[in-house]
Order: C-alpha cells, then sequence, then structure tokens
C-alpha cells in the first residue's frame, strides 16, 4: 500500500498536480476555509461563518485586538458587518448599492445599521451621519480616496483607519495623504478569502491607538 501511494504521488507530481492536492488535503489555506470560500464566492471561514474580505495576516492580527465596547463604520457592507457585529458595540455602514442591501440587511444584528446613500458626497459623508465618532474606520467601498480623506475627521483619539487592497495604485493618494496627517502604516500583504492572487490590507494609527500598536 505505501509503495502505491508513493507511485500516485510521483505520477501526480510529474503532472504538475501533487501541490495543489497536498494544499487541498492539509494547510493553512484549508484551516483558513481558502477552499470554501472560492467554492462559495462568499468570505467564510472553515466552518462557513462570515469574515472580513481582508487578507488572512490581517485577519490574524486584528481578530485579537478588536474589544466589545468599539464604534465601527465601513464604507461598503457584506459579510464584514456581520463579522464586526459579533465582536463590537455597534457598526454602521453606508452602501449605495439598493439591490446589495436587499441581501445584506436582513443578515444583521441589531447591533448593526445599514445606510443607503448615492455615490458623490451623500456617500463619503455618511460617517457623519450618526453624530459620533469611531474606534475603526473600515475604507472598502466605492472613492475611497475621498473616503478616507474625509473619515479620520470621525475617528476617536485612539482610533485607526483601515484601507483594503491599498497596493492598487489608484489609492497611492489616500496612503500619502494619512501618512502627511501624521498616521504610521502597517501593511498586511497575502492570500484573501475567494480568489488567488495576494492583496494588502492596512491599518493607519497613530500613538495609543486603539488596537494597541
Amino acid at each position: 500500500m505505501k509503495k502505491v501511494k508513493q507511485q500516485v504521488w510521483a505520477l501526480l507530481n510529474a503532472l504538475g498536480m501533487g501541490g495543489a492536492l497536498q494544499l487541498h488535503l492539509a494547510s493553512g489555506l484549508r484551516d483558513d476555509g481558502w477552499f470554501r470560500s472560492f467554492q462559495t464566492k462568499r468570505p467564510v471561514d472553515a466552518q462557513g461563518q462570515p469574515i472580513p474580505w481582508y487578507s488572512y495576516p490581517f485577519l490574524y492580527f486584528i481578530e485579537p485586538r478588536i474589544k466589545a465596547h468599539f464604534e465601527v463604520f465601513e464604507y461598503g457592507s457584506g459579510n464584514s458587518t456581520r463579522w464586526y457585529a459579533q465582536r463590537v458595540q455597534h457598526i454602521a455602514a453606508v452602501e449605495h448599492d439598493t439591490d446589495w442591501i436587499k441581501i445584506v440587511a436582513p443578515q444583521l444584528p441589531q447591533n448593526a445599521r445599514l445606510i443607503e446613500k448615492p455615490l458623490g458626497n451623500p456617500y463619503v459623508q455618511a460617517v457623519a451621519l450618526e453624530g459620533k465618532k469611531y474606534h475603526i474606520v473600515v475604507v472598502d467601498g466605492r472613492q475611497r480616496v475621498d473616503c478616507a480623506r474625509y473619515a479620520i475627521n470621525y475617528l476617536t483619539p485612539d482610533g485607526v483607519l483601515i484601507l483594503d487592497n491599498s497596493e492598487r495604485e489608484i489609492y497611492q493618494p489616500a496612503r500619502e495623504y494619512l501618512q502627511q496627517q501624521g498616521f504610521r502604516c502597517l501593511d498586511f500583504r497575502g492570500m484573501t478569502p475567494i480568489v488567488s492572487i495576494n492583496s494588502c490590507t492596512s491599518v493607519f494609527y497613530r500613538d495609543g491607538n486603539c488596537l494597541d500598536i
């Protein structure tokens, strides 16, 4: 039997398929739920629970640092909204897509608020609607440069801003602006749920921040 297994693996490796099979059988990608997310086309973990569509290294970084009293605001909504709602006091998210709102809204618990606003200034300025400041602002929707610039005025003194897909050239002005305003940056590059390419999720923070960086 052992010899047969060795022959099978030798054949698979010769065909260039051995590595792919091994990743599926036992790997970090399997443990993180990547294969399940790829099959379902949803950002979920290995048990099918919702997770943000961030790079896996960033998810490992931020989850133990989230505290129950946090107030969170998101540009964009989805499984990440559900994930934060399970961990923080309150989350609000702005969304411009009416059809997507119909899918997301019924899945949200009572401590989550979904705000519908059209793109443009109403969308960018939605962070001001609740009249509060936030420990975390997530910029993961449309108009990310404008949203990042506007939203830093609505962070708590220890607040942080998360910019997803921060490796994209189109978002570099946001990175530059935040750093000009005194924020430091930590980049977390790696694979994400659903897709097979690397991406970068970045956290912008100052001294005495709520994530204890």
